[in-house]
């Protein structure tokens, strides 16, 4: 049998921080249209869906290359898990396509410095056991968490970890944080276990620029500086290599 795979996109309309965020200009397309082009382009899905409440997003996403069959029936406010609107989005593309999948991927439209191949380097590491699910990380750089405090309210530091203020940076363990970007799990388990953050899950590292993850207008200032620097760096490197 041909194990078939199916990537969802969340973008459901409602977003408060940002109004429509998720197709809100970004460097010439709507958000929600840099996700679909990384998860068409990497070519490792045998359908990509969009699932959003709003009939404008849909057309949005229609015009972009993904697939809206329908609209989300539930799950769709501000305070439902990612993994529950995933679930049901899973669950109405079964019954409208008459397929079964086994790997199921969540992408959020609201990391659009997510690429292509960022999505498949996740999907080769899951293939190398397929159970369970993996999820995109990234390395913590400048900004230390061992070295994180609270202030009062007279300013004098509250610190999470002091024994590890006396360390100096290279000699403090690694940290990684999760990144929304690009979860993968099988489907059968995910339908078990009802979140990616099922016992056993794993973690892939990403680069932090491809995990930048958009919220509010400071996230969207963030993203919109990195992705011009990461275009100025890929110049200066192919115009290095002429």
């Amino acid at each position: 049998m041909v194990e078939k795979s199916i990537a969802i996109i969340l973008a459901r309309g409602g977003s408060k921080r940002i109004p429509r965020k998720n197709i809100v200009d970004f460097f010439g397309l709507p958000m929600v249209a840099w996700t679909i082009q990384a998860a068409v382009f990497c070519n490792k899905f045998d359908r990509v869906i969009v699932s959003t409440d709003d009939p404008e997003i849909a057309d949005i996403s229609k015009g972009h290359g993904a697939d809206v069959p329908f609209l989300r029936q539930v799950a769709a406010d501000d305070m439902s898990k990612s993994s529950e609107a995933t679930l049901a989005a899973l669950v109405q593309a079964e019954d409208y396509y008459g397929e079964k999948y086994e790997l199921v991927a969540q992408l959020m439209a609201n990391c659009p410095l997510r690429e292509s191949e960022d999505i498949s380097q996740i999907i080769t590491e899951f293939k190398n056991n397929r159970t369970g699910s993996i999820l995109s990380c990234f390395k913590y750089g400048w900004m230390n968490p061992w070295w994180a405090f609270q202030l009062d309210k007279n300013m004098n530091p509250i610190y999470l970890r002091q024994e590890m203020m006396e360390n100096r940076s290279q000699d403090l363990p690694k940290l990684y944080c999760p990144s929304g970007a690009t979860w993968i799990a099988n489907v059968n388990d995910l339908k078990r276990n009802k979140t990616f953050y099922m016992p056993g899950h794993r973690f892939y590292p990403t680069t932090w620029e491809s995990s930048v993850d958009i919220d509010d207008e400071d996230d969207l200032f963030f993203a919109k500086s990195v992705y011009q620097m990461r275009r100025q760096v890929r110049a200066v490197f192919k115009n290095d290599k002429s």
